[in-house]
């Protein structure tokens, strides 16, 4: 009897620790808490870097607009079968976080707006890759760390937009969430108004995310969407998306004509230094982006046809002056 309470005892006490494990991963996290943000206005951080060797500026103090960041995927290191999603109090995570993706993709926007890019518990990599059992794992993945985005969002609404116009900014996982975050607060809402422009990068995005945020045609357009996925220029993609918006992050248009590498402005590639400009070709086909091998010491070795990692950084310059140029359209609409 009274090894049958103690088990009894025992059980009720893991099954209690294990809920506790439960409610600690799924409850809210309070965005209050600046070190919830990877970038912020209020601190030194990775966002506020311009490249070593160019004579660009920082200029988020003295912006009128904001810039909400979504990082993409940074969990990628191998883990237990039964974990999905990142510990939001994972250091060595957040460093890898703030010295990769928010270096070299949110510091592209520092000209345009103040840069808030809150931390959230990402999906791990292999959520993006399931076998059909897991796909409800997956999704439920992907929902907890969206359910961190809004409520980053909700928070940086209520607390430090004050009615300033709005870019929403991502890349691949972050691309992702960015589509809920269009669709729920955005699209038939009163905000859409304040949207200057989404660069939605990384990820296919259909023509038909949002019925009233279209995609940008031209780089005078305001209140739309930039989205791309970058490939070699002798790729022939097996699967394709005819459906999925492709802009050219060169010349900003929708178009199939060649933006030759007269008008690439400058890369983003290795230490965190500014390229010369007149390296890379742009052109869409089949709704995707394809450019030449990019250039630099070794680029012979370079075989990969998939260019994912620098669909933001091989256009840095160009992204970084479109944001600042439909800014300006923005304000003379």
């Amino acid at each position: 009897m009274h090894n049958t309470l103690f088990l009894k005892t025992r059980l009720t006490v893991c099954l209690f620790c294990f809920a506790q494990i439960i409610i600690a991963q799924t409850a809210s996290l309070d965005y209050s808490d600046l070190n919830l943000w990877a970038a912020h206005p209020l601190k030194k951080d990775f966002a506020d870097s311009v490249p070593k060797n160019s004579n660009l500026k920082d200029l988020q103090q003295s912006s009128e607009v904001d810039v909400f960041f979504i990082h993409p995927t940074t969990f990628v290191k191998k883990v237990d079968d039964s974990i999905w999603n990142a510990n939001i109090e994972d250091t060595e995570l957040n460093k890898k976080t703030d010295e990769s993706t928010i270096l070299n993709q949110a510091s592209v926007f520092n000209a345009a707006g103040k840069i808030y890019a809150p931390r959230y518990r990402q999906a791990h990599i292999k959520a993006f890759t399931v076998p059909d059992e897991d796909t409800l794992k997956a999704n439920a993945a992907f929902d907890l760390a969206y359910n961190d985005i809004a409520d980053a969002f909700k928070y940086y609404l209520s607390h430090y937009n004050n009615g300033r116009p709005i870019i929403i900014a991502s890349h691949s996982q972050g691309s992702k969430h960015a589509q809920r975050l269009l669709k729920d607060f955005f699209s038939n809402q009163t905000l859409k108004n304040k949207l200057v422009v989404a660069y939605v990068v990384g990820f296919a995005t259909p023509n038909d995310l949002c019925f009233d945020i279209p995609a940008c045609a031209s780089p005078q357009q305001t209140g739309c969407i930039c989205a791309w996925r970058t490939f070699r220029d002798n790729y022939e993609p097996t699967k394709f998306y005819p459906n999925e918006i492709c802009v050219n992050p060169i010349s900003f248009r929708t178009d199939t004509e060649l933006a030759t590498k007269e008008l690439h402005e400058g890369a983003v590639l290795f230490g965190f230094k500014l390229t010369e400009p007149h390296t890379q070709s742009a052109q869409i086909y089949k709704n995707i982006v394809r450019t030449n091998k990019p250039h630099f010491f070794g680029n012979i070795f370079f075989n990969r046809k998939n260019y994912h990692i620098g669909d933001i950084n091989l256009f840095y310059l160009n992204v970084r002056n479109d944001a600042v140029r439909r800014v300006g359209y923005f304000w003379k609409r």
